[in-house]
Parts: structure tokens; C-alpha cells; sequence
């Protein structure tokens, strides 16, 4: 009769350190967006009239963990040069130096410093440095997160001033506009 080396306590304890850093490290694994399913939309009104467009989506790291949210933390780019209108030559214009200079500046930039949970089940508030044009800004992002099989989708909505970051200059179009955010997370 075959008789182990060690004794079953033995093994047993041997074996817990590896299941505790598998469960700790998928509890606060990174997540990533999925691009097809994820995307920032903006609204601003020109002119008295609503108007609005796309960006491409989001792409970096997220680590979220509703239970340990001090251990939670998101750090993701855009490509300014995705930002679309559905109007071509807008969209060129919007490139150039008065708005986006994606040339110089091809990426915008959010990173978390702070997530924490709101009084609403679900709700969150990331705090966090916003950089758009090499101009850095904190701000507030509320959000949403829902678990979604093995990641999260985070809807989220603020609003932010476009002369903050040195957007459009003395354009006629408003100071302010609003963001909303879509992100499925896995």
C-alpha cells in the first residue's frame, strides 16, 4: 500500500498559499475594454443646437473590485484622432491644432487616483487626472458598474469645459459639453 511522503495536513497546508494567490489575483485582475463593445460620446451645443460625436473606444488597464475598492484603479487612453462627427471635414478641422492637434497630442489620458462607492448600490465616483492636449485636469467621473460574466460594464456621464484644455479657442460653439461613457470591461 502506497503511503505519501507527507501526511494529508500536510498537503493541505502546502496548497492553501497557491489557492489564496489565485483567488487574490483574479479578485483584483486587470480587466480590459472591449473595443466593439465599449465607446465615449459627446454632446455640445453650437450655434442653440445640439450636436455631438463619437470616440473611439477606450483602451488601458481597470482593475475593480466593489469589496476593496482602495485596490481598485483605471488608467486608459483614447486616440484623439478617432474623435468622429459624421462629417468629414468637422472631423479634420477637429483635428488640427485649434481643438485636438492629434498630431502633437494623439492621445487623451484618464487615470484614477481615488474610486469610491456612492450611496446608490452600483454607483461610484473615480477621481481621477484627465490629460487632453498636455494639459492635466482632476476631475469627477461618476459611473455605474454592473457585473457582466467575467468583467463589468461601466456607464458613466460628466460634464467638463473644452477651454479647460484648450479646445476650439474662441469657437462659437459652448464652453461646456457633456461626456458619456460605455465600457464592457473582461
Amino acid at each position: 500500500m502506497y503511503k505519501p511522503f507527507f501526511p494529508k495536513y500536510y498537503r493541505a497546508i502546502t496548497i492553501l498559499p497557491v489557492y489564496f494567490s489565485l483567488v487574490l489575483s483574479h479578485a483584483f485582475a486587470q480587466i480590459h475594454p472591449v473595443a466593439k463593445e465599449s465607446g465615449v460620446s459627446f454632446t455640445i451645443h453650437n450655434f442653440g443646437f445640439k450636436t455631438g460625436g463619437t470616440l473611439g473606444a477606450p483602451e488601458g488597464d481597470l482593475v475593480f473590485n466593489p469589496d476593496d475598492l482602495a485596490k481598485s484603479s483605471f488608467s486608459v487612453t483614447i486616440k484623439s484622432g478617432s474623435i468622429n462627427t459624421d462629417n468629414d471635414l468637422r472631423d479634420e478641422h477637429l483635428r488640427e491644432t485649434d481643438y485636438f492637434d492629434v498630431k502633437n497630442h494623439p492621445l487623451i489620458r484618464f487615470v484614477s487616483s481615488a474610486i469610491r462607492a456612492t450611496s446608490k448600490k452600483g454607483d461610484y465616483e473615480a477621481t481621477g487626472v484627465l490629460t487632453i492636449k498636455n494639459t492635466s485636469r482632476e476631475i469627477r467621473l461618476p459611473f455605474r458598474a454592473e457585473k457582466s460574466g467575467d468583467g463589468y460594464l461601466f456607464t458613466g456621464s460628466f460634464k467638463m469645459n473644452r477651454r479647460d484644455y484648450d479646445i476650439g479657442g474662441s469657437s462659437t460653439i459652448s464652453n461646456e459639453l457633456t461626456v458619456d461613457i460605455k465600457v464592457l470591461a473582461r
